[in-house]
């Protein structure tokens, strides 16, 4: 009996000798793995995710304003529901299309199916872990169909405007981003875009366009009053755009670095420029208009995204100068047209204004990258063929799907459903009973 307790004692012993061993040989992977994350870096990317995600509730809020009172909600909710779909889309196949082994330079491989390998270690080539580069792109695939809404409020069913978001995310936004950022064959030719004026803005805006066209004009457009039903509303949605634009751009330098700050500042600057030019022409038309000096904010903020990282706080300030006078002018001339809807001038704003932005990083471009004004004449001819290429796709692909949504499901409320307005006939509720 003695002798089987000592052999128990010992054989105790020796498991909890081995699990000390183990859990110290763990303990040493992970402290190795842990110090090739930068605390700084991680915290910074991490605040940068919660900063873009603050500016979709944004996105929500700058439209809503801009409805008539019968469709805020559904304005508003549109924000709120692509937060909830294209989250669940991005973790379980969106990531890896993007990110995944590139195939072809066209798309990514399923590496990273449901999240698989993609856990707490450090993303290789960087200072943080795997899962805060993934929440971060999360949040730019959500805000960019976010974006699209803008366009076909106040007529669009909230069935096939959920099939739309998650199809079009699936077969425009994931392929184009990986073109550029995740290895494709875009980001081979060396085609700039610091923070997504090509993944984000002009497949945003030009999407806009053309599921606008699908989806037809507004019942008494060009005819009745569709003036914005609360502008401060508006304009508090465009302050958290603003705000959280400081983390879509100076957190995609992905550090805590230089960079970042350089961004951060560029990305003040040319708002402020457009803002303010933009002040000024509505003022010479009629008086200074607050909307107009938000949404000149807005393309002030699209244009220098793709540049932010690349060129000097001074050069940000003829990138928004520019953008406020083609988006405004664009505006002008989108809404002559009795047959094209595009109800809160999405491509006007987001893919008129990131088109330029796009072409001007390619002119002053010298952070990391050199331009035209640097010597680099290519770098333009590179810029522009990344948005050619950008515009074709994303329109003809967006054109496509909304005609084959509409054919099997309608894409439209019935008239008498947009009369009552989409708050009452898609939600059940009212934003001012």
């Amino acid at each position: 009996m003695s002798y089987l307790l000592v052999v128990m004692l010992l054989s105790i012993r020796s498991l909890l000798l081995l699990c000390l061993l183990i859990s110290t040989l763990l303990a040493g992977a992970a402290s190795a793995e842990d110090s090739a994350i930068n605390g700084a870096d991680n915290a910074w990317v991490l605040i940068s995710s919660a900063l873009v995600l603050i500016m979709i509730p944004g996105v929500g809020l700058f439209y809503g304003g801009m409805v008539r009172k019968k469709n805020a909600i559904s304005t508003i909710i549109f924000s709120f529901a692509v937060m909830g779909i294209i989250s669940l889309q991005w973790i379980l196949y969106g990531y890896t299309l993007v990110f995944g082994k590139d195939i072809g330079g066209l798309i990514g491989g399923l590496d990273f199916l449901g999240l698989a390998g993609v856990g707490m270690g450090v993303k290789e080539g960087l200072t943080i872990p795997s899962l805060t580069f993934m929440i971060f792109q999360a949040m730019f695939a959500i805000i960019t169909v976010s974006l699209i809404t803008g366009s076909y409020v106040e007529r669009i069913k909230f069935s096939s405007f959920l099939v739309f978001s998650l199809a079009w995310a699936t077969l425009v936004y994931d392929p184009v981003a990986h073109w550029v950022w995740g290895g494709g064959w875009l980001q081979q030719m060396g085609a700039l875009d610091f923070a997504g004026g090509i993944v984000v803005h002009i497949t945003a805006g030009v999407s806009a366009m053309a599921v606008a066209m699908v989806i037809g004009v507004r019942k008494g457009f060009g005819t009745d009053p569709m003036e914005p039903h609360n502008i401060p509303t508006t304009v508090i949605g465009a302050a958290l755009l603003w705000f959280g634009w400081f983390g879509f751009n100076a957190g995609s330098a992905l550090a805590a670095n230089g960079i970042a700050a350089n961004a951060f500042v560029t990305t003040n600057t040319s708002a402020a420029a457009a803002a303010t030019t933009w002040m000024l022409l509505s003022w010479r038309q009629r008086a200074p208009s607050a909307l107009g000096m938000v949404t000149g904010a807005v393309a002030g903020l699209a244009a220098i995204t793709p540049a932010a990282g690349y060129v000097t706080p001074l050069a940000a300030i003829p990138i928004g100068i520019v953008a406020a006078i083609v988006g405004y002018y664009a505006i002008v001339l989108i809404r002559g047209s009795a047959r094209v809807d595009d109800s809160l001038d999405v491509l006007a704003c987001h893919g008129i204004g990131s088109t330029w932005g796009v072409l001007a990083t390619g002119i002053f471009a010298t952070i990391g990258a050199t331009g035209l004004l640097s010597g680099n004449s290519h770098q333009v001819m590179v810029q522009l063929l990344a948005i050619a290429v950008t515009w074709v796709y994303s329109f003809i692909v967006t054109f496509g799907l909304a005609r084959v949504i509409d054919a099997v499901m309608g894409l439209r409320v019935r008239e008498d459903e947009e009369s009552v307005g989409l708050d009452i006939s898609q939600h059940g509720e009212g934003a001012y009973m």
